[in-house]
């Protein structure tokens, strides 16, 4: 009985805001809160910029959390492997302390550090240097780093003294072990911390307010381009409305904003299933 009770308590709350997001968007829902009065696929193949809808920042949030998840996953995973398997002692110590001092600095200062970045190469080596798309990721990407970096060494250390010892038992290298044996039992943990990483590169608002995101800057243009991205179209939308049916839009971003995280999440999911589905197959055989 209690525990339905906990799950009562920690379900219901986020029923009653999806409920409260659903009845105050539903008005804006349409084809004119992506497109405005462009053609939807005009707007879609760029052949129309769209000024009235929230294509562009749909398209800049996916670009955004792609480029985050193409410079953060392997390198989380590699920092993963690396302080789980490899790294011994002091060195041990030194870089989970370093990961989890990462783990807990905030988004903002990530956005003040790409800042304080550009501020240097423009004095520096690249005068004309400035916030685009590829500081905004990398930025990101910084911040979720240790996410990815924690969930793949803790499902690696949670993985049984047998399991490490089967490679060098058949006569595998090192790495043949790593890459054949211990991911793939480790698998569940590191995508669950892949996915927690694509989340967050979706919903943050500080770290692209610094480094590069900007109001009716249209579709990314490229990766030292400006872009625009839906968590800064509803911060700024929802502080700057001037009548109810912009704060409607509001609503109806944040919505689609919803939508796209739990689209991203079951992808992840079913990458993560594919994946296990096709090591089962292999160990059957």
């Amino acid at each position: 009985m209690a525990s339905w009770g906990c799950a009562l308590a920690a379900t219901l709350p986020v029923a009653f805001l999806v409920g409260y997001l659903v009845y105050e968007a539903g008005p804006a829902l349409g084809g004119d809160l992506f497109f405005g009065d462009v053609p939807a696929l005009a707007a879609i193949l760029a052949r129309r910029p769209v000024w009235d809808g929230i294509w562009p920042a749909c398209a800049g949030t996916l670009a955004l959390v792609a480029l985050t998840s193409a410079m953060a996953v392997p390198l989380g995973v590699a920092g993963g492997i690396s302080l789980s398997l490899f790294a011994r002692g002091r060195l041990r110590r030194l870089l989970r302390l370093g990961v989890d001092v990462l783990a807990g600095i905030p988004s903002i200062l990530m956005g003040l550090f790409g800042f304080a970045l550009i501020l240097f190469l423009r004095r520096t080596f690249l005068p004309q240097a400035n916030t685009c798309l590829l500081l905004a990721a990398a930025s990101m990407a910084l911040l979720i780093l240790p996410y990815v970096v924690g969930a793949t060494a803790g499902a690696l250390d949670a993985l049984p003294d047998a399991m490490r010892l089967l490679g060098p038992s058949l006569g595998l290298s090192t790495w043949r072990t790593v890459a054949g044996v211990l991911v793939p039992e480790a698998r569940r943990g590191i995508f669950g911390g892949v996915i927690l990483a694509v989340g967050r590169a979706c919903e943050d608002t500080a770290v692209i307010l610094m480094t590069g995101v900007v109001v009716g800057a249209g579709l990314p243009s490229g990766l030292f381009g400006k872009f625009e991205a839906l968590p800064f179209y509803i911060y700024y939308t929802s502080a700057q409305y001037q009548t109810p049916d912009e704060l409607t839009r509001a609503y109806g971003a944040a919505l689609v904003l919803l939508c796209l995280a739990v689209g991203l999440f079951i992808c992840a999911r079913a990458g993560s299933r594919l994946v296990e589905g096709r090591y089962g197959m292999e160990e059957m055989r």
